[in-house]
């Protein structure tokens, strides 16, 4: 009898040792830090996404549910219109004048002496230092030399290219390694794909961090079998956007698969306006102009259980804004010792009617600031420029030649590349000018500059403008890393070809040897 109670309580005691265990593992669960995947586009238009626009010449069903499950902001804004500032800024939240990259490294044309300096605090190192997994897949374009890699900014993995698909010597590194050259670019889309659902896989027990800055839309474009249509040559955009959004959709279904749905936020947005080819969604200018189609871009964020479906919310806010709105839902505490220009933007993604934290988002044109936006004013204080290639006739813009486009050689991507005809955005309007003000309430596609009408309006955004003005520091030209001579009078300078196979950026092939700089004489 004694032995028998005895062996019934042991049995009850490893019941309760098991059923305690089990509460605790639950309770880790339900305590454990949401994973965060951060997916950037390449030069994707505010237009390019249908739930943008309403007449968006491309399908993104995936993109569209997405953003049916959760937020959209309406009025999000990158500091630059191009893109290594821009993703110096997502990772950093604060203004490229604060992180001090103002320019694209580009190896050849010689832009290879700087990056994002090592004493910048990354997202991926926040995250990190609070026991996250880090991965990085796509796009890096924060300085391609040995002390900028993004290893040394908090990764623990990375797949890519480390700048744009269409500077040489375009070659694949995983990690610190060349594992590509030259690069097959209708893959990219569809091996950070699998590098992400990967990563996802193997971490899914434990909080992960990915940052997703795919290489598409940004030329040349390219897409895999699966979506390439020959039968429509003429549109490749569309078939580098439906490989894009479907890749998200498989992002997003390896979620659900794995039940991190709840434990999970997706954020969707891109660095810059669109290249040629693309869509502003009815918005003036394009890439590498002020104009909001250069600055204004989608995004999308996506949690269940966080962030309600079906939010709407037309606040102006930022890339600025992605550190510190995700400092706060993970519980990890903002860079110190900085200045971080980004707030959290959590509840403007749980309510459409939630205010904007900021009273003004600024805009930069490389080294200078550019442009203010505070409600529903916009002045741009510094003249936002002409269409590109305006310059040139239909005739000379319908057959120009890109100095970085396909050759079938070192960059292997279809030759059917969107032309400067097919721009993106609007090109009417009032002439582009210095101190131009628009309400972007009634006029989005700044058509009309009321800045005559509005002199008190002008007069409070360039005192905010002014204030600001002051902490940006001069930018001095980096030193140059170009290999060849002056060219001569009236002709453009050559890119370099680098030869690739190596993080070297001094191979110089045979054709190209002669425009070698002469080392100076002897005296």
């Amino acid at each position: 009898m004694i032995r028998c109670l005895t062996k019934r309580l042991a049995y009850l005691s490893l019941l309760a040792m098991i059923f305690q265990a089990v509460l605790q593992t639950a309770n880790a669960a339900e305590s454990r830090p949401p994973n965060i995947i951060l997916i950037f586009a390449d030069d994707l238009g505010y237009g390019d996404v249908g739930v943008f626009n309403d007449d968006c010449p491309f399908q993104t069903p995936h993109l569209d549910r997405m953003a049916a499950e959760g937020a959209r902001l309406t009025n999000f804004y990158v500091p630059t219109p191009y893109c290594a500032p821009s993703r110096a800024t997502i990772l950093t939240g604060r203004y490229p004048f604060r992180h001090t990259l103002v320019r694209n490294p580009a190896p050849d044309s010689g832009q290879s002496n700087f990056g994002l300096p090592a004493s910048e605090v990354t997202l991926a190192e926040v995250l990190k230092s609070a026991g996250y997994a880090t991965a990085a897949y796509g796009k890096w374009h924060l300085g391609h030399r040995p002390q900028w890699l993004p290893r040394t900014q908090g990764f623990d993995e990375y797949f890519g290219i480390l700048y744009s698909n269409d500077m040489y010597p375009i070659q694949l590194i995983h990690n610190e390694k060349v594992v590509e050259y030259p690069v097959v670019q209708a893959s990219l889309t569809r091996r950070y794909t699998d590098f992400a659902l990967r990563f996802i896989e193997a971490h899914q027990e434990e909080p992960f961090f990915i940052y997703l800055p795919h290489a598409m839309p940004h030329k040349p474009l390219a897409a895999s079998d699966n979506f390439y249509t020959p039968e429509t040559r003429g549109n490749l955009y569309a078939d580098v956007i439906a490989e894009l959004d479907a890749a998200i959709g498989e992002v997003l279904e390896k979620v659900r698969t794995l039940g991190l749905d709840e434990k999970t936020l997706v954020i969707f947005t891109s660095d810059n306006g669109p290249w040629f080819g693309g869509s502003t969604g009815g918005l003036r200018g394009m890439k590498a102009r002020t104009w909001e189609g250069g600055l204004r871009v989608p995004i999308i964020a996506r949690m269940p259980g966080v962030i309600p479906a079906g939010v709407v919310n037309r606040g102006i806010a930022g890339t600025i804004d992605i550190l510190p709105t995700v400092c706060r839902l993970t519980n990890t505490p903002l860079p110190k010792n900085r200045k971080i220009d980004g707030r959290d933007i959590l509840p403007m993604l749980q309510d459409a009617s939630a205010p904007s934290p900021h009273e003004a988002i600024y805009g930069m044109q490389g080294p200078n600031l550019a442009t203010i936006r505070s409600g529903k004013w916009k002045l741009h204080v510094r003249n936002p420029g002409r269409p590109l290639f305006s310059n040139l006739s239909h005739e000379q813009q319908l057959h120009w030649i890109d100095p970085r486009g396909p050759d079938g050689v070192i960059m292997l991507a279809p030759y059917e590349q969107a032309n400067p005809t097919q721009h993106p955005g609007l090109t009417s309007g009032d002439p582009p000018a210095a101190m131009m003000l628009f309400d972007l309430e009634a006029d989005p596609g700044e058509q009309r500059n009321i800045a005559a009408k509005h002199p008190r309006v002008v007069e409070r955004l360039l005192g905010m403008f002014e204030k600001t003005r002051q902490e940006v520091p001069a930018f001095p030209p980096p030193k140059s890393a170009y290999l060849f001579g002056r060219p001569a009078k009236g002709k453009p300078r050559p890119l370099m070809r680098l030869i690739g196979g190596d993080l070297l950026y001094d191979r110089i092939p045979k054709p190209q040897q002669h425009l070698l700089a002469k080392p100076p004489a002897d005296n």
